[in-house]
Parts: C-alpha cells; structure tokens; sequence
C-alpha cells in the first residue's frame, strides 16, 4: 500500500478507538467504492499491494482500514477477549461506526476475505439498503472440523515457530491479532456459529469466490450462500488455498471487474 495511512477516532462500546485506513484513487468521484475487510490475521499491510492492483484494473476508488486488534489500529485490551459475537459486533457496530467517523454516506462494494468475508455478509444482511453489493472471499457461514483443526494447527505454529515474528510485520501488538482471532475460533461453544438463515435478509449482489484445495472451509460455504441468496454467482477457483487473492490474484481481479461492472456500467474501458 503506497499512501500513508489515516486514522479514525470512534467509540466501541464505551472505549475509545484509532482505526488506520487508506483511500485509493479517491479522485475518482463517479467510480464504484470498494470497502476492503480483511481476513482473520490480517491488516491493511497483510493485503500488500492486491487493493491497488484491483482498482486500477476497474477504474474503482478503494478503502482499506484495520479492525480493532489489528495493524496500526487500537490492540485489544490486556484483559479483553472475544465472544462468539465477534463478527456481527463488527458488522453491526465498529463498521457502522467508522464509516460516520469518515463520513462516508454512500452506498460502498465490500471485498472482504474469511472472517472479513463473514462481516460482510452480516453489514448487508443487517443493512441492506447501506451496501451496493459484496465479493467474498473464503466467506465462512458455519464452522466446519476442517476450519477449527487448521486454526488449531496454526496455534501450535505460532507457540512453536517464528510465525510471531513473520505476523509481527503486518501489526504493531501481535499477540493481540493473533489471540484474538485464534482463542473464539478454538472456544468449544464457537462450534455452534453459524449464520446462515442471517443471509436471507441480504439484497444486493454477491459474488463469492473460494479455492478448491481451501485449507479453513470447503465449497460448502459458498454454495450455501448461493442457496440462501438468490443470483448468487459462484467462482469455485482450482489450485488455490484459502487466499484466492493471493494464490489466484489475475483470476479474483478479472471476475470482481467483471461483476461489479456488470451492474455499474460506465464509459471508461476495463484495464486488467
């Protein structure tokens, strides 16, 4: 990411916040917004340079900020932790709460991934005249053995490796990203999450993209989706894990272009 990142200053259930974020090309007034949420480790750093990449291939503004406990934004507290909750407390207060804290009053695209993916779908479900349509990507709808088994794995990694220290490139207090994320996800009461009759209420346009070989969910996640929004379009992506961005990047771009012009169209050519 090539600008400097600005903050947002909320206040999250009595507790005051810095949320970092970074606009792309907000020159560009007429063009779609995409609102980047990020998966369950990540960061506006973790995306690297794929957000750029994406609206410059469709001419679209961009927004890209951290969660709390994330990046540059406020850590959790020394004594917080998370409830099963967790991702509709984003949806339906944090991400309400920093778009008045910019001011944003539009209707945005939001391009989230795994846990983002999730929030996502639970913004536009609980407020579904906010948001002009989703992508996501990796979305989980339900909790699968397949997901705790490698989250699991990925804590054993992290007490055992030097996964802090890689982590630690992308956030400025990386145990609480890592804990945060990993503690809900390994709490036995998590394995009864699911979100899935949430979907009906969603009414804009969803592309769920996920990888075959996806190492936290199968395609059951996605085409649960489907069955529960109707004009759901599906891109199950061969020889990619759980970062369809990541492993297949030409592949995601192409198919977000291509939906979200589909239903924006406008003069300028599609540059991918």
């Amino acid at each position: 990411m090539t600008a400097a990142p600005e903050f947002a200053a909320i206040d999250w259930r009595g507790r005051p916040l810095r949320l970092e974020y970074v606009r792309i090309a907000p020159e560009r007034t007429d063009a779609p917004l995409l609102v980047f949420l990020h998966e369950g480790l990540g960061s506006i750093a973790m995306w690297k340079d794929f957000p750029e990449r994406l609206c410059e291939a469709g001419g679209f503004r961009g927004l890209v900020f951290s969660r709390p406990g994330y990046g540059r934004s406020t850590p959790r507290g020394p004594e917080e932790t998370w409830d099963v909750d967790f991702m509709h407390r984003q949806a339906h207060e944090v991400l309400p709460a920093f778009f008045e804290a910019i001011g944003l009053e539009e209707k945005p695209w939001l391009f989230g991934h795994s846990d983002g993916a999730s929030i996502s779908l639970l913004y536009a479900a609980r407020f579904p005249d906010r948001v002009a349509g989703l992508v996501v990507l990796a979305p989980h709808i339900f909790v699968e053995d397949v997901t705790v088994a490698n989250i699991e794995q990925a804590r054993l990694a992290y007490l055992e490796t030097d996964l802090p220290k890689k982590l630690g490139r992308y956030h400025d207090d990386v145990d609480s990203a890592f804990w945060g994320w990993n503690r809900i996800w390994l709490h036995p009461p998590f394995k009864q999450w699911n979100i899935e009759a949430e979907l009906d209420g969603i009414r804009c346009p969803v592309l769920a993209i996920q990888g075959i070989d996806d190492e936290y969910g199968t395609l059951a996640q996605i085409r649960g989706i489907a069955g529960r929004v109707p004009g759901t379009e599906l891109l199950e992506l061969p020889d990619c894990g759980h970062s369809p961005h990541r492993d297949q990047p030409e592949k995601a771009i192409v198919a977000t272009v291509s939906f979200i012009e589909e239903r924006n169209p406008r003069s300028g050519k599609t540059r991918v």
